[in-house]
């Protein structure tokens, strides 16, 4: 099924936070002809096509653009958020991370990327989250212990990661595929213990839930975070004793929040239920449930593929209007493809 003009519009218009109301106001038609053309009942003229395509921020060729391997935009997207998360919040979300995989998708089909690594698609009913985990982590040749730099890790597999702003808590990310490329937007707000537990979420959904959705899914991605970030022969030992000041120096060592850890032991059978309980009765006391100690110290991960494909991309001879025709977007918009300063990325064009 391809992506029609109309699914374009609806996306785009959503992420814009704007109403068909005022969009048709911006374009000077009538609401009624928006939603024609929203529902693909009639198909906008040369002229409207250029005012909706400069409204919303895209050139006119990305409005038109047939996304085959898209399909029917946002309905299978992963979140990671919390029952509280108000409909109109992840609604919105939802349609970033499409207009960030449209623009992903019209980039990547001009311009192929050759990832050092690649995503393993694993069926859950084969393998257990734990085990895909394990095939995961050895199948990129990672080291033993803590992860370090887990976005440098994804990204080498071609995983594009981008960071915004949310404007709610209660949304941590989410991630789709754009054709053989996978997106994974996250909330920029976060401490960086629950990006990369956010990241590794994503990441289990990326090997878990692409082509197999059996079970309990956010109950297997969490579960695959936990031993990819956390594997059980590297770390069991490491569970013993665990006060507040036990449980921040093993988070300075793994990257992962105390509440993660304290989680990971209980899974394991090392501390019991009470034990978790009186944990939590801690954290509580102390304010430390939304954002803990500590979390500000950690080694910050910034993603840096987009900025780098960009930024190859001017070396070759582009210059910033050819790359942003190229992403199919209006010159004054702001892109993670265009570079504001030097990236390293593991991934190189070809």
């Amino acid at each position: 099924m391809s992506t029609s003009v109309g699914d374009a519009l609806v996306v785009l218009r959503r992420s814009a936070g704007i109403t068909q109301e005022e969009l048709a106001k911006r374009v000077n038609i009538t609401q009624a002809a928006l939603s024609r053309y929203e529902n693909d009942l009639r198909e906008p003229d040369t002229e409207t096509l250029h005012a909706l395509s400069k409204a919303l921020g895209v050139t006119p060729k990305f409005l038109t653009h047939e996304y085959k391997h898209l399909g029917a935009i946002a309905s299978d997207a992963h979140m990671r958020r919390q029952k509280t998360a108000k409909p109109t919040d992840w609604k919105r979300i939802e349609a970033r991370i499409n207009v960030h995989r449209m623009h992903t998708s019209f980039l990547l089909e001009k311009v192929p990327l050759k990832p050092s690594n690649y995503i393993f698609r694993l069926d859950p009913a084969e393998h257990t989250p734990t085990e895909a985990a394990e095939i995961c982590r050895s199948n990129w040749r990672m080291p033993i212990g803590p992860v370090k730099n887990l976005t440098r890790w994804m990204e080498s597999s071609g995983i594009i990661i981008i960071e915004e702003d949310f404007g709610t808590p209660r949304i941590n990310g989410m991630s789709q595929w754009a054709g053989e490329c996978a997106v994974v937007l996250i909330n920029s707000t976060m401490p960086t213990d629950r990006k990369r537990l956010t990241l590794a979420h994503e990441l289990g959904h990326l090997v878990l839930h692409t082509d197999y959705l059996d079970g309990d899914v956010e109950e297997q991605a969490n579960e695959f975070a936990a031993a990819f970030l956390m594997p059980e022969v590297h770390i069991i030992y490491e569970l013993n004793n665990l006060t507040l000041g036990r449980l921040s120096d093993l988070k300075k060592k793994w990257g992962v929040s105390m509440q993660a850890l304290f989680e990971r032991a209980y899974r394991l059978g090392k501390v019991s239920a009470q034990d978790r309980s009186r944990f939590y009765q801690q954290l509580s006391k102390r304010g430390w449930r939304t954002r803990e100690p500590g979390s500000d110290e950690l080694p910050r991960e910034t993603p840096a593929l987009t900025g780098s494909i960009g930024q190859r991309l001017q070396q070759a001879g582009l210059d910033r209007f050819e790359l942003y025709h190229l992403i199919g977007m209006q010159p004054d918009q702001t892109s993670p493809f265009i570079p504001s300063r030097s990236a390293r990325g593991g991934l190189h064009v070809v």
